[in-house]
């Protein structure tokens, strides 16, 4: 439990940044989903859009600390080669 001021104020950050944090990696792994249905539908346009859509969110994720920059980066590049190998 936290007992002096300085570690309540970090506490009450910690909250603050958690919420946000999570609300970010939610709205990508949307994204990311969205990517993913087009792919199994194998609708090669609406997966295009999909990850076009999906690839300035997943980067935003990483400048905001969300993602490690080579997680997005390999996820990106396994999507994009799935797109890539549809009809």
């Amino acid at each position: 439990m936290a007992n002096t001021p300085q570690s309540k104020k970090r506490a009450r950050q910690n909250e603050k940044r958690f919420a946000v944090n999570k609300a970010r990696r939610s709205r990508i792994r949307t994204y990311l989903r969205k990517v993913e249905e087009a792919i199994a539908s194998g609708d090669k346009d609406a997966a295009t859009s999909a990850l076009r859509a999906a690839q300035p969110e997943l980067m935003r994720g990483v400048t905001k600390g969300v993602f490690h920059k080579n997680t997005a980066s390999r996820k990106i590049s396994r999507l994009s080669a799935r797109v890539k190998a549809l009809g």
